[in-house]
């Protein structure tokens, strides 16, 4: 009872779920009918698009006309009518606008989501969902949670007095809390240059198969480089940091939020055997990751406990695990 599904796929076996106490949210008008339909008489949350969104690109807004996150707010009649029709109780709203940090934005978006809740009755919360903004690069602006957070007490306090209902509010701060827990260690694996007019790029052998946001948002991570000798004192250098796979946009240091730009980094002369650690790597990075592209095995995992002992918690992926659910087909059919 403490798992919300918010999902643009609606799973099949959505009953199943339902009774093992998660909390669907409908997050379409179809998604409302199937739900009513498999579980009439239930409790349900609705996801609405409230009409406006945030975030550092267009990638990472998913509120406003062009996103297809949730139902559009406009549509609450036809939420309400679809509800009667399958007897279904509207206990939760949720909300998700994006992941930037402007305090404005997040109150405004608090009181429109907030309206919603006035036209059915029977909801007791409200989620706000999450996209607190983190400060992954010493250039980046931190979400301030009180900053964002006093306003939107203001509103639900508000809300209370006028309804004599008090709303319950929930929120997905997980990026916020992990993002800058985990780091992915990678290796220098080699080390070319096109030349004096042109670039210096290290190879990982590491890349979008384990850190995708820089080639699909233009994301920013720090970068750092530790050479496998510990005495050893070199001087700084820019380069363009790369990954593994055949794909010119697996680029680790492209420039601010444009994913298909080169952009060099000056950090310290790295050596082939040397490695790179791409920090700012908890969130978004090895769920998120082009699992198995190139036919490179997933990465494994460890976690580093307050004194200081490594714990494998995901063991490196054996090679044969990428093609093991390949069916072998009769040769007659390939002849």
């Amino acid at each position: 009872d403490r798992l919300s599904l918010s999902t643009q796929e609606l799973p099949e076996n959505i009953a199943e779920l339902v009774a093992m106490g998660i909390k669907v949210n409908a997050c379409s008008l179809s998604q409302l009918r199937a739900f009513g339909e498999a579980l009439p008489g239930a409790d349900v949350g609705l996801r609405f698009n409230p009409g406006l969104g945030s975030g550092g690109t267009g990638k990472t807004n998913v509120g406003g006309p062009s996103s297809s996150f949730g139902i559009w707010y406009e549509w609450e009649e036809e939420c309400a009518a679809i509800a009667a029709e399958h007897n279904l109780k509207v206990v939760r709203v949720h909300t998700h606008i994006g992941s930037g940090s402007d305090p404005a934005v997040w109150q405004k978006t608090a009181g429109m989501s907030i309206d919603l809740c006035r036209n059915f009755p029977d909801v007791v919360t409200l989620n706000l969902g999450g996209g607190y903004k983190v400060a992954r690069m010493a250039t980046d602006k931190f979400t301030d949670l009180q900053e964002c957070g006093a306003p939107v007490k203001e509103i639900f306090t508000k809300f209370a007095e006028e309804t004599g209902r008090e709303l319950h509010l929930e929120i997905e701060p997980g990026t916020f809390l992990v993002a800058n827990t985990g780091a992915v260690v990678s290796t220098v694996q080699d080390k070319v240059s096109t030349g004096p007019s042109g670039h210096t790029f290290l190879k990982l052998d590491a890349g979008m198969t384990d850190v995708l946001r820089p080639s699909l948002y233009g994301a920013q991570h720090p970068l750092i480089v530790v050479p496998a000798d510990p005495a050893a004192s070199r001087d700084t250098e820019k380069v363009v940091v790369v990954g593994h796979c055949c794909e010119s946009g697996d680029l680790l240091s492209c420039a601010p939020d444009e994913p298909e730009t080169i952009s060099e980094r000056e950090l310290t002369m790295a050596e082939v055997g040397d490695f790179l650690v791409v920090e700012g790597s908890g969130a978004y990075c090895s769920s998120m990751s082009t699992k198995n592209y190139n036919s490179f095995p997933e990465a494994p995992e460890l976690l580093l406990t307050e004194d200081g002992e490594l714990h494998v918690i995901r063991a490196r992926q054996p090679l044969v695990e990428i093609w093991k659910n390949e069916v072998q087909l009769d040769d007659k059919i390939l002849s």
